[in-house]
């Protein structure tokens, strides 16, 4: 959940809008079955994001979840096998959605408060009904992890950002532009949800 209103309606517009570049991606492409298992993922990733982004975003099955994306993740690793176009640059690219559905599966565990180690001690630390102090945090290498993910999903941004305009401006298809569109605004999207983890009050 983001507190701050603005920046709420901010990732759900870019999750919707990326959703919708998804969804039309499968309605207009070649019936690739790879193709269609690649911007269904992605869908969904940006379905659960826009979710996320509300207060009913805690209720949301988080280990059932993050179990859903880890498997999303191995499948982008396994499916560069059944890559028609085994380049270096297609594998890299496999690689990062595989690190996307990852960064999703982590946020998620965040969430759930109990799949990663050491938020056991620090949840128990809460008396019921008491508020957490300020200066309490989560864990130290939860809190690196996350500005792992912050700091990568900002870069992201940017190469995708560039790609788009590139791509627009050498006249490629549409197709290849509205990727590189969909996967800017999904970066985005990610960057502000982690940073809102990072730099909440």
């Amino acid at each position: 959940m983001i507190d701050n209103p603005l920046l709420r309606w901010v990732v759900t517009a870019l999750f919707v809008a990326s959703a919708a570049e998804w969804a039309f991606a499968i309605a207009t492409q070649r019936r690739v079955w790879t193709a269609i298992v690649r911007y269904g993922l992605h869908f969904a990733m940006s379905v659960a994001m826009a979710m996320m982004a509300w207060p009913w975003g805690p209720q949301l099955p988080t280990k059932e979840s993050a179990v859903f994306f880890l498997a999303a993740a191995a499948w982008f690793v396994v499916g560069t096998a059944f890559l028609s176009e085994r380049t270096l640059a297609k594998r890299a690219e496999y690689g990062y959605h595989a690190l996307m559905m990852l960064a999703m599966a982590w946020m998620f565990a965040v969430m759930d408060g109990h799949l990663l180690r050491g938020q056991q001690a620090h949840h128990a630390e809460m008396m019921p009904g008491m508020e957490m102090p300020a200066s309490h945090g989560p864990p130290a290498w939860i809190t690196a992890v996350n500005w792992f993910w912050f700091l990568g999903l900002v870069v992201a941004t940017v190469f995708w950002g560039y790609r788009f305009f590139a791509e627009r401006s050498h006249g490629a298809t549409r197709r290849w532009w509205l990727d590189s569109a969909g996967q800017a605004m999904m970066a985005a999207g990610m960057a502000i949800a982690f940073g809102g983890m990072l730099f909440q009050d």
